[in-house]
């Protein structure tokens, strides 16, 4: 496992700094990737997909857990440095694919989708915040169905604290919204750990969190896009009273008033409202 010195002489060998633009806070604390990786109950054989690898700390711990990795690096720097530091060691076990993770704002890019091909995997990473939401969204939508051939059996990830707050939060808070209802909707969700900035090298200014999102194997809704769709309407007017967005003339769910506002709403009582909007039959509220 990468010291900090490891890594800062890796990138200075090279006369490379941390790029901004692309997210790189490197997690160096030993103590919390060993937490992140015990999480994830890596076992050896196991596929996992890692996103945003840096130097390849991450990457070397679950290989020599003895896990199958999938790095994707968006930086053709960072993948120069696993190519020659990690690759050699771990040659059957580490496919490394230097490429932006996503090709639109809701898909998989198709270097990644090619290799996650009729197969369980997880991703285990320490996530740029700026893919977090939408690479945490479309693993949920697209790869976390029931009878997914290739399916993600869970997602064990370090973000930043904003994000993890948008994840867990509950109604009637600021942070409330299209992913916390999209997330504990098809997943369970734990808080791994809180990270201080010196966790990281260079130090974010804000602190961070390991949080595990373990899809449910039945959720109640079936038709994950168009209920992506619905809560992005629902949340695109969230100051709105229900019945402005949808209409005061239909009939509403038990519990459900048109004065309410989305905020107001619990998880199982969107998803009993998109029943009643879409047609699905009514989930447990």
């Amino acid at each position: 496992m990468q010291t900090l010195s490891q890594i800062r002489e890796l990138l200075a060998a090279r006369d490379l700094r941390p790029k901004h633009r692309f997210g790189q806070n490197f997690l160096h604390d030993h103590n919390q990737l060993r937490k992140l990786v015990a999480a994830a109950d890596a076992q050896p054989g196991e596929l996992i997909l890692e996103v945003g690898p840096g130097t390849g700390t991450l990457t070397e711990t679950l290989l020599e857990a003895g896990s199958e990795v999938i790095a994707c690096e968006v930086d053709p720097d960072m993948a120069g440095i696993i190519a020659e530091h990690v690759a050699p060691r771990f040659a059957d076990r580490l496919t490394l694919i230097q490429t932006d993770c996503l090709s639109t704002k809701h898909e998989l890019a198709p270097a990644l989708t090619a290799r996650l091909t009729r197969r369980p995997f997880k991703l285990v990473a320490n996530l740029p915040y700026q893919i977090a939401s939408p690479l945490i969204s479309s693993l949920l939508i697209d790869y976390a169905a029931p009878n997914c051939s290739d399916p993600c059996t869970g997602l064990f990830i370090t973000v930043q604290r904003e994000a993890a707050e948008r994840i867990v939060s509950g109604p009637r808070t600021r942070e409330y919204g299209v992913l916390s209802v999209l997330c504990q909707t098809f997943a369970e969700v734990d808080t791994i750990a809180r990270l201080s900035p010196g966790c990281f090298w260079p130090a974010p200014k804000v602190d961070s969190a390991m949080i595990a999102i373990r899809p449910r194997p039945n959720p109640a809704i079936a038709d994950r896009r168009a209920f992506a769709a619905f809560l992005q309407r629902l949340f695109g007017q969230r100051r709105k009273q229900l019945g402005s967005t949808f209409g005061r003339g239909q009939p509403w769910p038990d519990g459900i008033q048109p004065t309410q506002r989305p905020e107001e709403l619990s998880v199982g009582k969107v998803g009993a409202l998109f029943a009643a909007v879409d047609g699905e039959s009514t989930p447990n509220a």
